[in-house]
C-alpha cells in the first residue's frame, strides 16, 4: 500500500513564501503523476498543480507565475515552492498519486495565509 507524507505549511503572512513537500512510500505503483490539491473552508478541493513523470507541469490559473512545483524522481517526492502568497490561498493543501489505478491522497497540511 502506498503513503503519502506531507511536510511544511504553516501560518505566514501575505506576501510570504513557503514551501511543501510530499514523498510517496511503500509498494509505489506506476504512477502518471504527483500534484498538489488545496480546499479552502466551504469550498470543493481544487487543482493546484501537477508534475507528470516527465516533468510536465500545470498549475491552476490561479497560482501560475507565484507557485512552482518540482520532482525529485529518485525519492518519489515533490515539492511545492509558494510565493507571494495572498490570503485567498488559505486551504488544507494534499498531495496526491495520479495513476491509472486512480488517485492516492495524503492526510492534508493547513497553509493560513494572514492579511
Amino acid at each position: 500500500q502506498v503513503r503519502l507524507v506531507e511536510s511544511g505549511g504553516g501560518l505566514v503572512q501575505a506576501g510570504s513564501s513557503l514551501s511543501l513537500a510530499c514523498e510517496a512510500f511503500g509498494n509505489i505503483p506506476d504512477f502518471n503523476a504527483l500534484g498538489w490539491y488545496r480546499r479552502a473552508p466551504g469550498k470543493q478541493r481544487d487543482l493546484v498543480a501537477t508534475i507528470t513523470t516527465e516533468n510536465m507541469s500545470n498549475y491552476a490559473a490561479s497560482v501560475k507565475g507565484r507557485f512552482a512545483i518540482s520532482r525529485d524522481g529518485a525519492k518519489n517526492k515533490a515539492t511545492l515552492q509558494m510565493n507571494s502568497l495572498k490570503p485567498e490561498d488559505t486551504a488544507v493543501y494534499y498531495c496526491a498519486l495520479l495513476s491509472s489505478l486512480g488517485t492516492v491522497w495524503g492526510q492534508g497540511t493547513q497553509v493560513t495565509v494572514s492579511s
